[in-house]
């Protein structure tokens, strides 16, 4: 990694935000809608998200889930990078067990060329869907076996982005290409930079993992807050100083909705909360409206669930978004606060964005 690394994983902070601001788009198609319309109001996010200072944009790998349509980052990533020029580009993560880590180096090499300098490459272990259709990822039904291997997986894929396989390893004369191998081929003057690694969790493993080699790590709050500090001091105590990071570097995804009328975000969220009841219980769809989601019969157990979902997203007015992020932030001691904006209407989660940008006096466009 250059000497500079660190200063791509650490972002500053803009405004009154304590702490750098991010954007984690799960590319949410709501019912009405198409993948097309989801695909650009992505682009739109994250014009907006450069425009007003937000740090880096994450696309998260999801499968068979007919209302998240962001089933292939890099090729999501490669579209973003023809329509923005400064910001942060990456995965929210890549399920590494998923790919071949060739594949992954491969393809972030190519990110990197088409977006010298802006690109992250952050790696989870789950399968960022049910197991029928991770088998099917996989051609395999030995699930367990590829996250017990994700430590081996991830060695691997850093040998081939830095193109460092020793001597006599059975890769060593296999190279990712874009990738360091042509900047030292015979007339090369390519970039031998590549993407920095993000390890993600949701649990203590990565958050080990990540201390123990000294990588930048994120956390998914939005859905696993009960873990959300027990694993960020795991992180710390574990961590380890590298050529990467001299200290700890945490960032966390955080469900957060603003709009202009705290009666419409707690709409909102009910309608969110509801996809997830039916993702939960085996029966994923399209993002429901609102009113779909007011007239629907909640049974007790689903508005227990609800009532616990919906504690640990940040919703409401601007001003009340920022107070929530700013308890979240200091409890949490997070780095980083990524935002995921879940709602049924890609107008909705635009504007939740540029509501928040202006509660902490982001940067507003020339």
């Amino acid at each position: 990694m250059p000497a500079d690394a660190a200063e791509e994983i650490r972002g500053t902070a803009h405004g009154t935000a304590p702490v750098p601001l991010s954007v984690l788009d799960l590319v949410t198609v709501g019912a009405g809608r198409t993948a097309t319309d989801a695909l650009r109001t992505s682009v739109d996010i994250a014009r907006l998200a450069e425009h007003r200072g937000y740090h880096r944009y994450w696309v998260a790998e999801h499968h068979s889930m007919p209302g998240v349509a962001s089933s292939s980052p890099a090729v999501i990533l490669a579209h973003l990078a023809a329509h923005t020029d400064r910001i942060r580009l990456g995965s929210g993560g890549v399920m590494l067990p998923n790919h071949a880590p060739l594949v992954i180096a491969e393809q972030f090499g190519t990110l990197e060329a088409m977006a010298p300098g802006r690109v992250d490459l952050g790696l989870g272990r789950a399968p960022g869907t049910d197991g029928a259709t991770a088998a099917a990822l996989r051609r395999t039904d030995r699930l367990n076996e590829g996250a017990d291997d994700f430590p081996q997986q991830l060695a691997e894929l850093i040998r081939f982005l830095d193109d460092d396989f020793p001597d006599g390893h059975p890769y060593a004369r296999i190279h990712a290409v874009p990738g360091p191998v042509q900047a030292t081929s015979p007339g090369g003057v390519q970039s031998a930079h590549r993407p920095p690694v993000w390890l993600l969790g949701s649990s203590g493993f990565s958050a080990r993992l990540a201390g123990t080699l000294g990588l930048p790590f994120a956390f998914a709050h939005h859905f696993s807050a009960q873990n959300t500090i027990p694993a960020l001091d795991l992180y710390r105590e574990s961590f380890r100083p590298s050529a990467v990071l001299d200290a700890p570097y945490a960032l966390i995804g955080v469900s957060a909705l603003a709009t202009d009328d705290e009666k419409e975000a707690r709409r909102q969220v009910l309608a969110a909360a509801l996809n997830m009841v039916r993702l939960r219980t085996g029966r994923p769809g399209l993002v429901p409206t609102p009113e779909e989601a007011e007239a629907y019969a909640f049974s007790p157990m689903e508005e227990d669930f609800i009532r616990s979902w919906n504690a640990n997203v940040v919703h409401g007015t601007a001003d009340e978004v920022r107070a929530g992020l700013d308890d979240l932030q200091k409890r949490t001691g997070a780095d980083e606060l990524m935002l995921t904006a879940n709602a049924h209407g890609g107008d909705v989660r635009l504007r939740s964005y540029e509501l928040i940008a202006d509660a902490y006096g982001l940067p507003t466009p020339a």
